[in-house]
């Protein structure tokens, strides 16, 4: 049997640490990247590997924090398992780590792993009464500062499961643009090519700006809206200078979802002379929309509630992928949207009739509506001392009071434009 003795870490071992840290991995995900185990034993962190000749069979570093040590890594090779060498490894590290006045040293392992067997065996006490968290931000320290400069952020996980109804524009947003970007490999395959330009349209309120932050959020990629209002507040330069140094400013980011509301500010027929400077504004768009297309990990939303008012050449194909309708929700949208803002109250009610009687309400419309009914419930409890859910009747008092976003010829104007302008 071949020996093997446990040594200090060198930067000779680097290559063959990775691998490790890589097969490691198939016992979990570790909590530590490469790059962090890497960066902790280069800055002269404890580190140790174990090694067979010239190879490198295991390695445990540490990161040092005050009293307290995290292990970063704790993995050995699955051929040399089982003989000793895991417990000679930790054992070794933990004298670094004491002569370093370490008394407490933590360790995150996935269950059923081989290196949590090791660490119990070696006097670790499991603790199941923690929660372990984690929230990864993808972006570098200087794109933080560009996306704060254009008021972009990162949007929280989970907004695309959150989405209430609307499936019908959902599986089209899905199938169109979601899936060929998050699974490029497999689309290049197919030969299909990643969407970088859509367009989204319909009536106000119908959720074409839910639809474009929640792409962002499912993609984990920064959210940066353009609102043609403040390009029109911007300097004396005219406003095509302001929407080329917008631009400019994007090519600092790797990741984008760009976002523009009411494009037809920016973006109206040219045809009319009331036009006035908006042509020239057309005119930077669609000289701009090209290079943008040029990068990977780029996606231009734009956002209308009136597609027929947009430059023909806007629209054509090689500009946008999708023109892609999004239209008030049908009735088990409704419900769907419903159900979501009646909370518990949900219960008590007459769903089935608050669909019914919500017809030509955006999701919007159904959203105020829904607070309306349960502000009226808690003033009940408050000034009448009754703590009854808010009812039916309730709902439906405040489904009459609104005013609805549609009207029956906002829709069939939609329905004009769904025959002349979708592209799918």
């Amino acid at each position: 049997m071949p020996s093997w003795r446990v040594r200090d870490f060198h930067d000779d071992d680097l290559d063959q640490a990775i691998r490790i840290w890589d097969q490691s991995r198939e016992d979990g995900e570790p909590a530590f990247s490469a790059a962090e185990v890497i960066s902790i034993a280069g800055a002269g962190h404890p580190a140790m590997v174990a090694v067979v000749g010239q190879d490198v069979v295991g390695m445990a570093a540490a990161k040092v924090e005050g009293e307290r040590a995290w292990l970063a890594l704790f993995a050995l090779h699955t051929r040399w398992r089982n003989r000793g060498i895991g417990s000679a490894l930790l054992t070794e590290l933990e004298k670094k780590l004491r002569s370093q006045g370490v008394h407490r040293i933590a360790s995150l392992v996935p269950e059923g792993a081989p290196g949590f067997r090791a660490m119990v065996n070696s006097g670790y006490r499991p603790r199941t009464d923690l929660t372990y968290f984690e929230k990864v931000e993808e972006l570098d320290p200087a794109d933080f500062d560009v996306l704060e400069e254009l008021g972009g952020r990162l949007l929280p996980p989970g907004q695309w499961d959150a989405l209430a109804g609307m499936q019908r524009e959902k599986d089209v947003i899905e199938r169109r643009v979601v899936l060929p970007i998050s699974h490029s490999e497999q689309a290049e395959r197919h030969g299909v090519l990643p969407p970088k330009a859509i367009v989204l349209f319909g009536p106000p309120g119908t959720g074409k700006t839910s639809f474009a932050k929640a792409v962002a959020s499912r993609l984990n990629w920064p959210f940066v809206e353009l609102f043609p209002s403040r390009l029109a507040a911007s300097p004396s330069d005219g406003l095509a200078a302001s929407l080329r140094a917008v631009f400019a400013e994007l090519e600092e980011l790797d990741d984008l979802v760009l976002f523009i509301d009411e494009v037809e500010e920016i973006a109206g027929t040219r045809s009319t002379p009331a036009a006035g400077p908006a042509h020239g504004v057309t005119n930077e768009l669609l000289k701009l929309i090209p290079g943008f297309r040029e990068h990977d990990h780029r996606l231009l939303v734009c956002a209308t509630n009136s597609v027929s008012s947009l430059d023909s050449a806007f629209l054509r194909p090689g500009r946008f992928d999708y023109v892609i309708p999004v239209g008030p929700p049908d009735p088990p949208a409704r419900r769907a949207i419903w159900s979501r803002y009646l909370g518990p109250a949900r219960d008590n009610v007459d769903l089935d009739l608050l669909v019914e009687r919500s017809d030509l309400f955006t999701p919007a419309d159904i959203e105020f509506a829904a607070r309306q009914g349960a502000q009226a419930a808690f003033e009940r409890d408050v000034l009448h001392n009754d703590d009854q859910r808010a009812t039916t009747k309730d709902y439906l008092r405040a489904i009459s009071d609104a005013r609805p976003t549609l009207t029956a010829e906002a829709i069939t104007e939609f329905e004009q434009d769904i025959e002349a302008y979708t592209r799918l």
